[in-house]
């Protein structure tokens, strides 16, 4: 009795095991991820607008048809990325993922409060490498970690009614997503203003 007990507790430690792992592997592992799926449709650094979802033809599964989306694909090994994301009628969000797929940040306009949604990307690194400027405060200036160099971010515009669409894909055609011109060196070297 103690034996068959035993193998039962053994057989179901093991298959948790085994799920535990491949849950945690899949998405290293798996070759069509939604980067790969992306890659060539979408510029590095750029924001690309998404075909409207459609049940037979989607990039991406499970997308909201009440949602325009479009997406940057970016590379921080260049240099820190400026997002501005112009804010819809209804809702904007802006979401951010590892190469991996593992969401890390997001925002939307009702937590930014402004008519735009701008704000700096960059890696831990990039950031430590930033001048302290007394002038520019965490309020004026949204600073994002990445936690890798690549990844994506998903910009959305709702279009509560089917007619609003354009509307929402307009303003999402506006959003620029660019490499920074002004490094961190260039702006250490720039005089400060004294008060």
């Amino acid at each position: 009795m103690i034996r068959i007990a035993f193998t039962i507790i053994a057989g179901v430690v093991l298959g948790l095991i085994v799920h535990l792992v491949s849950v945690l592997a899949l998405p290293r592992i798996a070759t069509q991820d939604a980067y790969a799926r992306l890659m060539p449709m979408t510029n590095l650094t750029s924001v690309t607008p998404l075909p409207l979802a459609d049940p037979g033809n989607s990039p991406m599964p499970f997308m909201d048809p009440a949602f325009a989306m479009a997406i940057c694909r970016y590379d921080l090994s260049d240099g820190p990325i400026k997002l501005k994301v112009p804010v819809s009628q209804a809702y904007t969000s802006v979401s951010f993922y590892t190469r991996n797929e593992i969401a890390y940040y997001a925002i939307n306009d009702r937590s930014a409060g402004r008519k735009v949604i701008e704000l700096d990307l960059m890696t831990e690194a990039q950031h430590h490498d930033l001048p302290e400027d007394e002038e520019v405060t965490a309020a004026d200036r949204l600073i994002i970690d990445s936690p890798t160099t690549t990844g994506l971010i998903l910009l959305k515009a709702l279009a509560p009614e089917p007619g609003l669409m354009q509307q929402a894909q307009a303003s999402l055609a506006t959003a620029t997503c660019a490499v920074q011109t002004d490094t961190p060196a260039k702006q250490a070297d720039a005089p400060r203003r004294r008060r």
